[in-house]
């Protein structure tokens, strides 16, 4: 059986993964913190048919071997955490994170997972949470005589209020953020959110605007790093590898044709 059939027909499977990374993407255009994710590929193990450096007489050798590839595979899919652009939305729990860092956000089971969407609601007790439900690691309680629009963040994460009829601010709590050495290692849950691997290292936690963490800006959202018209081309060049891959296969499928009729 001919090696380019197999060779095709894994380069077929390849652009099938890449399609599916790339219908991620688009279908998450909008998401708040969403970051694109990139399909790796890798060459697959080759059948070695001659060494280079081999000897071809007595005094002589090949300058070069002679290897035929079996094929691709995708190797990983990396998730890119550049910084997606920031959306004014005017809503005062709304929270925008320009530079590196995660929120750190408290699961039903206790356990701490991250996000970089800042969309906050207050729930019923006055605490700052997620789209559902989950709270912020830092315990942030507003009163609940408080107004929406007497909330205060700083870029340093600082949360403060003032109750209706008063003109003393209060100090509601501290945001802090989390950094990874390796980002692209969290491993994504949904919802937003990302848990730790062995791979993304323990999270470095510490105030907004030190040792490397970003900066909040209340008011804003993080949009999608997604590219539209980026991933629109990495779909054509998907598509048209995918179709020349088809081509090799029925090429190869010929030739097995012509080579059968020989025999008459």
């Amino acid at each position: 059986m001919m090696r380019a059939l197999w060779s095709a027909a894994s380069g077929m499977k390849g652009q099938q993964t890449n399609m599916d990374v790339i219908a991620n993407n688009i279908a998450n255009v909008n998401t708040y913190g969403g970051k694109k994710v990139r399909a790796e590929f890798q060459d697959l193990i080759y059948q070695n048919i001659r060494d280079a450096g081999a000897a071809s007489g007595a005094d002589s050798q090949y300058p070069t071997g002679m290897q035929i590839g079996l094929g691709t595979r995708v190797a990983a899919t990396n998730r890119l955490f550049t910084q997606g652009a920031l959306q004014s939305t005017e809503n005062p729990t709304d929270v925008g994170i320009q530079g590196e860092g995660f929120f750190r956000i408290t699961m039903p089971d206790g356990s701490t997972a991250y996000t970089r969407d800042g969309s906050f609601k207050l729930d019923s007790q006055r605490r700052l949470v997620t789209t559902d439900g989950y709270p912020l690691a830092d315990g942030i309680t507003i009163d609940e005589n408080a107004p929406n629009d007497s909330i205060t963040i700083s870029g340093d994460g600082r949360v403060s209020y003032t109750v209706a009829g008063d003109t003393q601010t209060t100090e509601a709590g501290q945001i802090q953020l989390a950094r990874f050495v390796n980002p692209s290692g969290l491993t994504a849950i949904g919802k937003n959110l990302f848990v730790e691997s062995a791979a993304s290292g323990n999270a470095i936690e510490g105030n907004p605007g030190e040792n490397g963490a970003g900066t909040l800006t209340q008011g804003t959202l993080e949009m999608s790093n997604v590219q539209i018209v980026e991933e629109m081309v990495n779909m054509i060049i998907s598509q048209r590898a995918y179709e020349s891959n088809s081509k090799a296969v029925t090429t190869s499928d010929s030739m097995l044709e012509i080579a059968n009729g020989l025999k008459r």
